[in-house]
């Protein structure tokens, strides 16, 4: 097992930047996610552990070695891809024991690693076929196998579940965070869905544009969003955002936003937001925090017509007119609303964000800095 530490790396193809002086560290046997949209760098940051990459500047180093000049078959690494990259010849047991075999590994070692990790997925009556008598899940458990067998100090994973259904997703991402807590190895995960990120990762880093804007547990990022980023990234459905007025000119303190949209300044904000009245910042606020019903509190309550219901079983997914947008809600479905229904949305103030319209930093959150 070993750390994985980004010192000011920096990468660049040509004169295109797509990881901008990277500054993290990956504890010894922590699951980390990179999570972020297509573009942001984190793929490529993968790529630079795994030595696929060349690093134009800074330092990579793995557990105390500086590995930018490594060999990528010298870093004890293992890496799974987004493609499962298996043998079409070969039967799971030799796809399996491929790698052993170049690196001239005993037999009996080899059987031994790679009756192990079929055990650990599940794949011993298996062992026998090729990959096109499996499924699609079953084939990107192989590829899991392939990589436990080399037994790593480091577990590299490049969207291994984008080519997988949805219910297979759900039961693959719990099959790989067991796997985590089995071999307590360092595994550093990539993917674009943050539903993945946050019900995987110890830790999770999200980048955009090549940056990394915050890194923290999963209810770090969901409590304390360091900028409008983050907020907007972290959550599903997304994070509504409005865009209000600092007004002190009727003695109390108020947050102004389009149509009849209007709210005490909580007192948390009023260091941070200062005293210059009309200044200019984003509200925030989740879907599953806005009710129908009274809440207890200090709240800020606006009307808005339902336009569409999403009906999920438990709950329905509102899209609603409010406030001159459409804001998301996510309500009990017990309230039966259909579309045209005039509403009453009701936000506790101690869920609201609130953010920097210029800058988007969050003066909401207690994340000062990028890394948590």
């Amino acid at each position: 097992m070993s750390t994985v530490t980004f010192d000011h790396v920096t990468k660049k193809y040509g004169d295109v930047l797509a990881v901008n002086d990277l500054n993290l560290a990956i504890n010894d046997g922590e699951f980390m996610v990179l999570v972020g949209p297509s573009g942001c760098g984190k793929t490529t940051s993968l790529r630079m552990i795994a030595g696929l990459e060349e690093i134009t500047a800074g330092d990579l180093k793995i557990g105390d070695r500086v590995v930018n000049d490594v060999p990528p078959k010298d870093r004890d690494i293992a890496m799974v891809f987004q493609s499962y990259a298996l043998y079409p010849h070969m039967t799971v047991r030799d796809n399996m024991a491929f790698g052993l075999k170049l690196r001239k590994l005993p037999k009996a070692d080899i059987e031994k690693r790679v009756n192990e990790a079929a055990g650990i997925l599940s794949l011993e009556k298996l062992l026998d076929r090729k990959p096109k008598e499996l499924s699609g899940g079953q084939r990107q458990r192989v590829a899991l196998g392939r990589a436990i067998v080399r037994e790593p100090s480091v577990f590299l994973m490049d969207e291994p579940l984008s080519n997988l259904d949805a219910k297979l997703r759900v039961q693959t991402r719990a099959e790989i965070a067991r796997l985590h807590q089995r071999m307590g190895t360092t595994f550093v995960y990539v993917t674009h869905d943050q539903v993945e990120a946050m019900t995987m990762g110890t830790r999770i880093a999200v980048m955009s544009d090549g940056l990394l804007m915050q890194v923290g547990t999963p209810q770090v990022l969901y409590d304390q969003p360091a900028n409008r980023f983050v907020a907007g990234f972290i959550g599903s459905p997304s994070m509504n955002f409005l865009d209000v007025t600092f007004d002190s000119s009727g003695g109390t303190p108020r947050l102004i936003g389009p149509g009849d949209w209007s709210a005490a300044l909580p007192t948390r904000f009023a260091q941070s937001v200062g005293a210059t009245s009309g200044r200019k910042l984003v509200a925030g606020f989740r879907p599953e925090h806005l009710e129908l019903d009274e809440v207890e509190g200090d709240m800020v309550t606006f009307p808005g017509n339902a336009d569409v219901v999403e009906y999920l079983g438990n709950e329905e997914l509102l899209h609603v007119t409010a406030a001159g947008k459409d804001i998301v809600a996510i309500v009990d479905s017990d309230h039966r609303v259909k579309p045209g229904d005039v509403l009453k949305l009701n936000l506790p103030l101690s869920k609201l964000h609130l953010f920097d319209a210029e800058s988007g930093i969050s003066l909401t959150s207690d994340v000062t800095a990028v890394a948590a």
